[in-house]
């Protein structure tokens, strides 16, 4: 009966109804979508680090002066790189130098040559220690002539024929998501990459100077052997081998890392102050409604009404409101981290992955209880003081 009673009440003010329904909306959402933005983009920084995958990156000396090795290696821009393959030699026989292999980008053109523009990544299936382990949880076959595999986030599928420089390649994985730039790449193996920059040439869609397009690579991925620092050996092979810059790979990602902090700081700043604005607004909107209902409430009173059952159809307004508020913030969360997380990405420049199916289903538990719990907490006050008050007093005034 009571919860009847309360639900009566709401239908006849649909715009105070309203009113308490978008705050509960807006506090769900702050929390539900803040707490999933920050779990995605933190998810996709982890990522980030594992599929670099290794200690030290050496690269052509003008690529680490310029904004081309971000734009590539972590933004996933289009490009390309190169340097004379005999580095990778030297490099690799170098004293500290663990595993070592190299990685060779090619950037799709932008012409009927090429279904689109992708980054293509090549890689040595004999030395690689980053992509191919990654590759293998899809693909555990070999890739043979003309065989890629590509990012989740490339429109199309296993079985499917992408056109790169004239030549037909077959997609024989997709990927799992990783809320990086790999997500819209192609990795093949180093001979089908200078398969495609054989064909670019031949296109003249590619000028490479005076490099050996055949004899060429983009760079070289190192773990130490344990008896020096990444720091040490970066330094070491940009001092002694000319022409190359080595990077130790933390360092690369530490702008991202100081950047990912600033912002989450930012969306939990801004969750405490909706909460809090939202909080506030609901307890204010139920103290004037409840103000402006003294002669219902009195009313009920002398019809027997016992101050309990006052208080309980207070509680159950907000709790009413408050829960298809939360519904509402929810649905406007999912629609937001999932449907937006491209456009999220690009904005803040920031690797994005979305968490498990888990992860939404208990931030959305927690989100929706907090939103009732708050709610109701909100109306505490004008309930307590309506329900003491004398009703003969209230119909007086």
């Amino acid at each position: 009966m009571k919860k009847n009673i309360s639900l009566k009440n709401l239908a006849k003010k649909p715009g105070r109804t309203a009113a308490l329904t978008i705050m509960a909306a807006l506090l769900c959402l702050a929390v539900f979508g803040g707490s999933l933005l920050v779990k995605s983009l933190t998810s996709g920084f982890s990522s980030l680090e594992d599929r670099l995958g290794a200690e030290i990156m050496v690269i052509p000396e003008d690529a680490a002066g310029s904004k081309k090795l971000q734009d590539i290696v972590l933004q996933g821009n289009t490009g390309y790189f190169y340097m004379d393959y005999g580095i990778l030699d030297e490099v690799e026989n170098m004293e500290g130098v663990g595993e070592c292999t190299g990685q060779f980008f090619l950037a799709s053109a932008m012409s009927n040559c090429c279904s689109a523009r992708l980054q293509i990544i090549g890689f040595d299936p004999d030395t690689d220690f980053v992509i191919k382990s990654w590759i293998q949880k899809s693909y555990s076959k070999d890739l043979g002539e003309n065989d890629i595999v590509i990012g989740n986030g490339i429109n199309a599928f296993v079985g499917d024929t992408m056109l790169f420089y004239g030549v037909n390649c077959h997609v024989v994985s997709k990927l799992a998501a990783t809320g990086t730039s790999y997500d819209y790449s192609v990795f093949t193996t180093k001979d089908n990459i200078r398969t495609l920059i054989a064909s670019s040439l031949e296109k003249k869609l590619n000028n490479f100077g005076d490099i050996d397009p055949y004899n060429v690579v983009s760079s070289i991925l190192i773990n130490t052997d344990g008896t020096v620092t990444p720091d040490e050996l970066a330094a070491k092979i940009t001092e002694t081998v000319p022409g190359v810059t080595a990077i130790v790979t933390n360092s690369m990602i530490s702008g991202i890392s100081d950047t990912l902090s600033g912002v989450g700081r930012v969306i939990r700043v801004l969750i405490v102050a909706v909460c809090v604005l939202a909080f506030v607004i609901t307890a204010i909107v139920f103290a004037m409604s409840v103000r402006g209902r003294k002669k219902e409430f009195a009313t009920m009173r002398l019809l027997g009404a016992t101050r309990n059952k006052i208080a309980g159809i207070v509680f159950g307004e907000s709790a009413v409101t408050s829960l298809i508020g939360s519904i509402a913030g929810i649905v406007l969360g999912i629609i937001i981290v999932v449907m937006f997380g491209k456009f999220i990405e690009e904005q803040l420049g920031l690797p994005y992955l979305l968490p498990g199916a888990a992860t939404f289903v208990l931030t959305g538990i927690l989100a929706a209880a907090g939103t009732v719990i708050s709610g109701t907490v909100s109306s505490v006050v004008p309930a307590i003081r309506i329900s003491r008050a004398d009703p003969q007093i209230l119909l007086k005034e």
